[in-house]
């Protein structure tokens, strides 16, 4: 890192001077124009003019025979931040390669087929940055998440012939990857995370929570398919601890959720936290419950691995929210 001092020319314009080797290697001479991005976080970035806006390519191209590749192919594409795909065919789409094309278009936020031919397929994702709230989309799929959790836990009560959660699976890929591309293009485009009314720090926090959220859908998936493979509800005394447990931990997902995008401080972070570590000890106690116990034992041990990975990754937000507080420079404390 070098420092420079600031100085007034003419009529008090502030200057600063270039370091040299700096502009020796990106070929700058004098009268050449730099272009300089003044973000929220107070950092002043300079982008020369052979850079082009972020290293994110404008667009991708897609040639394969194989609609599960064209399938990945897409997904990928979205989330690396571009903004048209252009698929090459020989001859029109096939009803295979149109379903993978249709289904991922349905599937993200933005995208859509722009145009067709013989020999290409046009996909554009018009999704405008400045319309799009990473914060926001982070707290939808922290409620889509925890409503599915919810819903898998609550099932074991009244278990169902299949997973009760199917259907809302769209919903958290759809939210999850709208994060994704959004955090991508802002750690490529200098532009980019002042067009989305953030920070960088704030988008790889919000990135960070996605993932965790994304951990405890897994958990809620796991939960639900153990409580489809139940022949009769568990008893009261199995079925009680579970449902409380898995009350508590998805309150304590929300709750970090709210620390991670400044809805909460410090204090409740702590809290947060403690709150989990007890939440593992009474897992360790349910456990402890089934070592000899008969029926459907495995599924419940199932529902206990997913109510101990829902907890773990409420830690996990929990921390992430830590990590903000203290980049604000808040004092951290034991919780009482």
């Amino acid at each position: 890192m070098e420092t420079r001092k600031v100085q007034t020319v003419g009529n008090g314009t502030y200057t600063v001077s270039l370091p040299k080797g700096w502009a020796e290697s990106h070929d700058l001479a004098a009268g050449e124009i730099v272009t300089v991005h003044e973000h929220l976080d107070g950092v002043l970035a300079l982008q020369t003019g052979d850079q082009s806006d972020g290293e994110v390519p404008a667009t991708a191209d897609v040639d394969t025979g194989d609609p599960a590749v064209l399938e990945r192919a897409l997904r990928a594409a979205y989330a690396s931040g571009v903004r048209e795909v252009t698929i090459h065919h020989d001859g029109p789409l096939t009803e295979a390669h149109r379903d993978a094309v249709e289904r991922v278009t349905r599937e993200r936020v933005g995208m859509s087929i722009t145009a067709e031919s013989d020999a290409a397929t046009t996909v554009q994702i018009l999704l405008d940055s400045a319309e799009v709230s990473v914060s926001q989309s982070v707290r939808q799929l922290s409620f889509a998440v925890r409503s599915i959790h919810r819903d898998a836990v609550h099932a074991l009560t009244t278990p169902p012939a299949a997973s009760p959660i199917d259907s809302r699976h769209d919903q958290v890929d759809r939210l999850s990857a709208m994060v994704e591309r959004s955090v991508a293009r802002g750690m490529a485009d200098l532009g980019e995370v002042d067009a989305l009314g953030t920070t960088r720090s704030e988008l790889f926090e919000s990135w960070t929570a996605m993932r965790a959220l994304g951990r405890v859908h897994e958990a809620a998936t796991s939960i639900a398919d153990a409580a489809a493979s139940l022949e009769d509800a568990p008893a009261d005394a199995r079925l009680d601890p579970c449902r409380a447990i898995g009350d508590d931990a998805r309150e304590a997902v929300s709750d970090g959720v709210d620390v991670v995008l400044g809805d909460a401080d410090v204090t409740d972070a702590r809290r947060i936290v403690a709150d989990l570590r007890r939440i593992r000890g009474r897992l360790d106690d349910f456990d402890r419950t089934l070592d000899d116990a008969t029926g459907d034992v495995s599924a419940l041990r199932r529902v206990s691995r997913g109510l101990r990975r829902t907890a773990a990754s409420g830690t996990d937000i929990a921390e992430v929210g830590l990590r903000r507080a203290v980049r604000r420079g808040d004092s951290i404390r034991d919780a009482e």
